[in-house]
């Protein structure tokens, strides 16, 4: 059982930075992106870039190698997804590849892709654990334009000789602090030998640590470092924590009965108990569903829809599935079991409090 950290680290008040901090240069329609392009920007409310794409678009459509530092829900994915679909528009027998930490983010980046490329001839797939490879490998057949996945299932695809990159240009590495985290370093470098030289590379973390430091020095050339972290993610979110005194399960519900609690991610620290937690919630009637490792992939994104589309209004996760999770209107984190380190608990209260409202965070601690 790992030491527990010092419950003073979740107690904090919400400092909101004002949005004034953020100057926007462009509009969309000042990049030279395709008409269909600029009308589906349109069709999903997308007129104002983010910080990220403002800054990094120009770049990425010039071709450049770039080291994007930020976090998930910045509009990251555009930043990277936009000149890919420009690129592959121009050369249709070109191929993009795109690695990410987690089955859900792949899932997500795919749908973003799907958004932004609606009516254009361009064609994605996902391929990564815990789906069905037969089907992948049909998907292959067919030969999409951008492939998206998990290190390992890429690597296994690749060896089994049916993802072929010798057509590939562009390739990004998504959440690459994540990936290394995971363990993913040996898969990633594999992967990118596999790649041909002349390319553009596109690396996104949340950190420049040395580890992402090292992926960078070696598989990017003359990048622009371009980064949009106003330090700690946690300045929208209330943090404070809650004595449970052993009664963890009925502080929980007299939390979620409370109307503020609108729509609420749980954090448990084992599959075991997240699924514990979940069938509790079910059966005294709360709208609850569960994210983690054992269950199958189409069961987690079909939880994960039925979270974003407020189907339910509580999801209960383990830290590794919550990773990627990008949903902007969750009210409050509740961290059931406590995070086993600091950055944990940093990467969990950051799923609240986004596009600039406030979120709470609330922690369980039974002895203090």
């Amino acid at each position: 059982m790992p030491k527990s950290l010092d419950p003073r680290f979740f107690v904090c008040a919400a400092t909101p930075m004002t949005e004034a901090e953020a100057v926007i240069s462009h509009a969309f329609a000042d990049f030279n992106l395709h008409p269909q392009v600029h009308t589906n920007l349109s069709n999903r409310g997308m007129i104002t870039p983010t910080q990220i794409q403002d800054r990094a678009l120009e770049h990425a459509l010039a071709g450049k190698d770039i080291i994007g530092l930020a976090d998930t829900g910045t509009g990251k994915t555009a930043t990277f997804a936009l000149p890919i679909i420009q690129k592959l528009l121009a050369n249709p027998n070109e191929t993009c590849l795109i690695v990410a930490p987690t089955r859900e983010l792949a899932v997500q980046i795919r749908d973003e892709i799907r958004g932004l490329a609606t009516s254009l001839p361009i064609y994605s797939c996902v391929l990564i654990g815990g789906s069905d490879i037969r089907r992948q490998l049909d998907d292959l057949r067919r030969r999409p334009h951008i492939y998206i996945g998990t290190p390992g299932r890429l690597r296994d695809l690749y060896n089994r000789r049916a993802l072929n990159l010798s057509a590939t240009r562009t390739v990004v590495l998504d959440e690459v602090d994540r990936m290394l985290d995971m363990g993913f370093v040996k898969e990633i470098t594999e992967l990118m030998s596999f790649l041909p030289k002349e390319r553009q590379t596109l690396l996104f973390s949340a950190t420049l640590d040395p580890k992402v430091e090292d992926i960078a020095r070696r598989f990017l050339t003359d990048p622009l470092k371009i980064s949009v972290k106003n330090g700690a993610t946690s300045h929208n979110v209330e943090q404070n924590i809650i004595r449970t005194h052993g009664n963890k399960m009925e502080v929980l519900h007299d939390l979620l009965r409370k109307e503020e609690f609108k729509k609420v991610l749980i954090f448990g620290r084992t599959k075991h108990g997240v699924e514990k937690i979940s069938i509790a919630l079910q059966n005294s009637g709360f709208p609850a569903d569960a994210i983690h490792g054992d269950k199958r992939q189409n069961q987690r994104e079909n939880v994960l829809r039925k979270f974003k589309a407020n189907q339910i209004s509580i999801l209960i996760a383990t830290d590794v599935a919550a990773r990627g999770i990008d949903v902007k209107d969750i009210s409050h984190v509740i961290n059931y079991d406590e995070p086993a380190t600091f950055e944990d608990y940093t990467h969990r209260i950051g799923r609240t409090g986004r596009a600039g409202k406030q979120g709470t965070a609330l922690t369980f601690v039974e002895n203090i």
